[in-house]
């Protein structure tokens, strides 16, 4: 039963429309409609007003939409042919369907100046139940081709309380229930296409009715190319200067390989900011970036160090292990001889009383050959095949290498994460 006639004045102390208060007469707001006749029929439409934010490290996104619900309550039903329009903040007087967004983490119903509601009354009985609601909702998103990357969101609306055999859900129109979308403008997506679909949502507690809308969303690409790929790229160009720098400039060589390097990583830090730092993802910008690192990294710790100076240290060190403190000097034609620095013919022979060559001769002798030694020969074998005649000829070869392999790197990373 309805309270006292004093509860349906508004605060200025006016009455309700004639009609309202007659379809009130005995109306239970706490009963649904067709109750014990079957399920209700819900029918549903969305405007998009706005999507605010996309967020990769929460992996969510905060839209604000028109939500209009329409069902239809026997009991509402009134002569004539005209509509009636009844305050929001009179919805409590009604029965509304316990609709909401499974996948929100905050939301909420604007109210300025007053609660965003409206409720229209039809002659046959038929509910409009319209609000304003600002959300934000989980997205799951697939970060592997970031920045190139495409991702489809969705929205989901299902019924709270009220199972498969009392309500139903239905999109009014299809895909033409959801308006938009298609005038979205956002700062680094566009939303490439959008469908709906009508599916159940299964809980311990029963089948319940859901809707879902799809929409797609392509990253812009542009931004990222001018502040990352561009400059990155600009660097590794940057490194092969030294290439046309003689190797006897050792400072100018040397400034150019450490602040390429330095500056390379401070763009690789700076990238990661805006991202998830989850393992599991390994992007396309990460990808990119750890290439070009790669490429002044390499580029840094081969332009002052030649293949010859390799060699010497190797054989400087398996001297040392030795335990007798010299230099070993090995020509790049004649890489088993060995000349120490510092010493005379003189010094040439052993406290035995055996000379250099004598001493050789017994090296080589079978069964003298395992140990220290016999590693070294093979060492100095090993890397003599190595050894340059004329250091600048890696420059010279440099210069082309390093351009046409980093130009068929690039050609193969833009194909594979734009076309596959």
């Amino acid at each position: 039963m309805l309270p006292e006639s004093h509860h349906w004045e508004d605060s200025n102390g006016s009455q309700l429309h004639p009609t309202i208060q007659k379809l009130m007469k005995g109306y239970n707001r706490y009963m649904r409609p067709n109750f014990n006749e079957g399920p209700v029929e819900i029918g549903m439409s969305l405007d998009i007003a706005s999507i605010d934010a996309i967020s990769e490290i929460n992996m969510d996104y905060t839209a604000t939409i028109f939500l209009r619900q329409r069902w239809r309550d026997s009991r509402l039903v009134f002569p004539g042919n005209e509509s009636v329009s009844v305050d929001g903040r009179l919805v409590s007087l009604l029965w509304i369907p316990d609709t909401f967004i499974p996948d929100s983490k905050r939301s909420f119903l604007h109210d300025v100046t007053v609660e965003n509601r409206l409720i229209r009354i039809f002659s046959n009985g038929t509910v409009l139940y319209a609000l304003r609601i600002t959300a934000t909702i989980a997205c799951n998103m697939d970060l592997t081709k970031y920045p190139m990357d495409r991702q489809v969101c969705t929205l989901q609306l299902e019924s709270w309380g009220y199972n498969l055999e009392d309500v139903i859900f239905y999109w009014t129109r299809g895909n033409d229930s959801v308006k938009g979308l298609d005038t979205l403008r956002l700062a680094q997506y566009s939303v490439e296409s959008y469908y709906t679909s009508v599916s159940e949502a299964v809980y311990e507690t029963g089948l319940y009715p859901k809707l879902v809308l799809h929409f797609a969303l392509r990253r812009n690409v542009l931004f990222f190319i001018l502040e990352t790929y561009a400059p990155s790229t600009l660097l590794v160009v940057l490194s092969w200067v030294s290439f046309w720098i003689s190797q006897s400039s050792v400072p100018a060589r040397t400034c150019i390989g450490v602040t390429t390097v330095l500056t390379m990583t401070t763009l690789m830090m700076g990238a990661r900011t805006s991202l998830p730092n989850a393992n599991c993802f390994i992007k396309a910008i990460d990808v990119y970036l750890g290439i070009c690192f790669t490429f002044i990294f390499n580029f840094c710790t081969t332009q002052h160090q030649t293949v010859g100076d390799i060699h010497r240290e190797l054989l400087q060190e398996f001297d040392n292990s030795k335990g007798n403190g010299t230099m070993p000097m090995v020509s790049s034609s004649q890489p088993n001889q060995v000349l120490e620095l510092g010493s005379t013919q003189k010094d040439l022979v052993d406290q035995s009383g055996m000379s250099v060559s004598e001493a050789e001769a017994t090296e080589k002798k079978p069964g003298k050959g395992c140990g220290l030694t016999s590693v070294k020969n093979a060492v100095r074998r090993a890397v003599s095949v190595f050894s340059v005649e004329n250091p600048h000829n890696i420059d010279r070869h440099a210069r082309t290498v390093f351009p046409l392999t980093f130009l068929a790197v690039n050609v193969f990373y833009w194909l594979y994460y734009l076309f596959i």
